[in-house]
């Protein structure tokens, strides 16, 4: 159960840090051979593996809306005794976006 707990608060703390476009911290709790999806069929869709990767597609995401806001309604932990940092883990989350030219999504 303790591995859940830090791994929810790691989620929490990660999310923040995208609100606030902080890449740096965001990035920090990310192996070199982490993976990213983002699902769907439009440009920004695929899977994204490897740190540089992931921090590329984001770079790009914080780019085009300079405004973020991310609700999380659930994080999944595959294993809720894992402490050693190596977990898979699922978030839902719901999102409100402005782009650049002020329009809200």
């Amino acid at each position: 159960m303790i591995g859940a707990i830090i791994a929810r608060r790691a989620i929490r703390d990660a999310f923040s840090a995208l609100d606030q476009h902080n890449l740096s911290r965001f990035m920090s709790a990310w192996k070199d051979d982490g993976v990213f999806i983002y699902p769907g069929d439009i440009s920004a869709s695929g899977s994204f593996e490897g740190k540089s990767a992931v921090e590329g597609w984001f770079r790009n995401f914080f780019y085009q809306f300079p405004k973020i806001h991310f609700d999380i309604q659930d994080i999944c932990v595959k294993s809720i005794f894992a402490v050693t940092g190596s977990n898979v883990v699922s978030v839902h989350w719901n999102i409100e976006l402005t782009n650049r030219a002020g329009r809200k999504g």
